[in-house]
């Protein structure tokens, strides 16, 4: 599986409670619908934020291809993603990663 990270800061404007509301009832269905190719898309906010993020999302592709398939699409699709993260994100804050996973369940 390919994995890729974002480490989001949520506008300090706005109440945590609806930032949160809106990414998952707004930019997460916008975010399924624009890239198909997800296998899993998780959302961890952070409890006390941590180096200016509140937010460490992850998105998993099944594999290169459809990793490659979704971000061709991305890049048409980044000028609505961009306006849609304008109403719960900072976005001069956002930073993205692929990483390499390791490991898995303890005593597997």
């Amino acid at each position: 599986m390919i994995k890729f990270m974002a480490f989001l800061k949520l506008l300090p404007t706005m109440p945590r409670e609806d930032a949160i509301a809106y990414y998952e009832t707004n930019h997460v269905p916008l975010i399924r619908s624009l890239m198909p190719g997800i296998a899993e898309y998780r959302r961890n906010f952070l409890e006390t934020p941590m180096d200016g993020f509140d937010v460490v999302t992850e998105l998993w592709f099944a594999d290169q291809a459809a990793y490659d398939k979704a971000m061709a699409g991305a890049a048409e699709a980044m000028a609505r993603i961009a306006a849609d993260e304008e109403n719960f994100l900072d976005r001069s804050a956002t930073r993205l990663s692929m990483v390499a996973e390791h490991g898995g369940p303890i005593g597997g």
